[in-house]
This record gives structure tokens, C-alpha cells and sequence, in this order.
């Protein structure tokens, strides 16, 4: 369900683990709940994950917290990374994808030509093995569906994403991998590799992510 990482007096970091939903679904308890439950802190989710995303997630543990953490975010002076795999051959491997994003049908979101209020997203890539490749994205903004559908506009859907396009998996193969960021004149950077998805525990996929520069 999720590992604790780091409990500060301000704010909870976890890793998520991948196929559970930020808020109760179908009269199943979500995340949050679930982790106040277990820590017995009152806790506040200041950013959100995918059900299928794993990784790191930061929870404020009283409501000024909150607010600063979530301007950050809304600043944009939080930075995040993702890790995502995907087994096509992308249009390129490198670059920027910028673009409105309007809604689908059932539930899903699309990429448009259109700049009014853009979904920003920087990746690079590399190759894993023949037919595995491993993404590394940084989202300037935080739309819904954001990195999901950016690698499916570029041809290469995430491995395990059935909604957008990818081949189907044992999971959803993006990951939350790093969080860096100023708070109260401290500053964090937090890194936390992928611990569930045999695509992810690969060695030469763990090879390739550990090699990622700083």
C-alpha cells in the first residue's frame, strides 16, 4: 500500500504503491485514508498520483503546511521527476511536449495544437534492451493525465497505460521518482527508484536508472 520515507514535523513523504487510488472508490477506502490510518496523523494531500503511479507522495500533517506546500507546487518551485518504460519506439527520444489538454470519452484526455493553458513536459530517454525503453520526465505543470498522454502524443504509450494506448502489464510502468524542494530555509531532495514491476527490477533497467545524471 505504501512505505513510509521520511516523517518530518511538518509534512509525511510515502511511496506509493502502484494500483490504489488517492480517495475512496467504490466504498473501498483510498490512500489518504488508509495512511492516516495507519500513522494516526492528521494528513492532507497537497499533490496526487494516478492510481496506477507508484512513488513518492507528500503529505502536509496540519493545514499551514498545507498551504505552503501546495503554493509550491502550484509555483512550480517544487520540482518532480517520473520515471516511465514503454515498449514502442518513440517520434523523438528527447524533448519538450507542450499543449492544451481537453477531455475524451470515457475519462481519458487528449493532447491539442492549441497553447491557452498548456500542459508543459520535458523528457529525455534511453534504451533499456531492444523493444524497452526508460523515461525520465520532469512536468512543468500538473494537468490530469499530464505524462500519460505526453508519451502517447510522441508514440510511446507507458507500458501497462491500456486507457492510452499501452501494451498491457502486471501495472502501469510510471513511477514518481524524485522530489526536490525549499521549505522553512531547508532544502530536500528526495530519490526513490521503483521497487514494484518486473520491467522495473530488470537489471539493465536498474542499470539504466541508476545511471541517470543528478
Amino acid at each position: 500500500m505504501f512505505r513510509e520515507l521520511l516523517r518530518h514535523p511538518d509534512f509525511l513523504l510515502i511511496d506509493k504503491s502502484p494500483g490504489i487510488g488517492m480517495h475512496e472508490e467504490n466504498g473501498a477506502p483510498g490512500l489518504v485514508t488508509l495512511v492516516r490510518e495507519a500513522t494516526g496523523l492528521a494528513l492532507y494531500p497537497v499533490h496526487r498520483l494516478d492510481k496506477m503511479t507508484s512513488g513518492l507522495l507528500l503529505l502536509a500533517r496540519h493545514p499551514e503546511a498545507n498551504r505552503a506546500l501546495s503554493q509550491g507546487f502550484a509555483e512550480r518551485r517544487i520540482k518532480k521527476q517520473y520515471l516511465a518504460l514503454s515498449d514502442r519506439r518513440p517520434i523523438k527520444k528527447q524533448g519538450l511536449i507542450k499543449g492544451d489538454m481537453k477531455k475524451g470519452r470515457g475519462g481519458s484526455w487528449m493532447l491539442t495544437r492549441s497553447q491557452d493553458n498548456p500542459a508543459i513536459s520535458r523528457f529525455d530517454s534511453s534504451l533499456v534492451r531492444e523493444g524497452l525503453r526508460l523515461f525520465r520526465i520532469r512536468p512543468e505543470t500538473g494537468k490530469t493525465h499530464q505524462i500519460r498522454v505526453a508519451l502517447k502524443s510522441v508514440g510511446a504509450p507507458i507500458l501497462g497505460d491500456e486507457r492510452y494506448g499501452g501494451t498491457p502489464a502486471e501495472r502501469g510502468y510510471l513511477h514518481a521518482w524524485r522530489l526536490n524542494f525549499t521549505y522553512g530555509g531547508e532544502a530536500f531532495d528526495f530519490v526513490c527508484p521503483p521497487e514494484v514491476g518486473e520491467a522495473f527490477l530488470l537489471p539493465e533497467t536498474r542499470l539504466a536508472i541508476e545511471a541517470l545524471a543528478p
